[in-house]
């Protein structure tokens, strides 16, 4: 599978899932900036 092809389908699933990407992204976020926090 190419480069180009890979980005398409994964570009695809986020649109047909918006909600549950976004909120994926959203913990994701959180997740790293708290062990940021515990780390500094």
């Amino acid at each position: 599978m190419l480069i180009g092809e890979t980005i398409a389908v994964a570009l695809a699933s986020i649109r047909a899932n918006l909600m549950r990407a976004a909120l994926t992204m959203l913990g994701i976020v959180i997740g790293v900036g708290a062990v940021i926090t515990m780390v500094a």
